[in-house]
């Protein structure tokens, strides 16, 4: 449990920092980035075990990328500007 715990830390802040690497100019400050990989990691090994009892190192690592990324993909700004005025302006 505890190496599942620190792989799936280390692995949620490789996967940050590559994204805060080549995203920079889409995503808030690095340290938000950073903690966010982090701990949507530990959140997902969490999860994943969880739901499926124990189901090992895999099954925990997978799931904590699938929840880092997914984490990491809602502090994404947009790329550009946008093209038209909204609605409400």
């Amino acid at each position: 449990m505890l190496l599942q715990a620190l792989s799936s830390a280390i692995l949620g802040l490789a996967l940050s920092w590559v994204a805060a690497h080549w995203l920079s100019h889409r995503l808030p400050a690095r340290a938000l980035v950073l903690s966010t990989g982090v701990a949507g990691a530990l959140f997902g090994a969490f999860l994943a075990d969880t739901a499926l009892e124990a189901g090992g190192l895999a099954a925990g690592l997978l799931g904590a990328v699938i929840v880092c990324v997914a984490s990491l993909s809602l502090l994404l700004r947009p790329a550009g500007r946008l093209r038209g005025r909204s609605a409400t302006a």
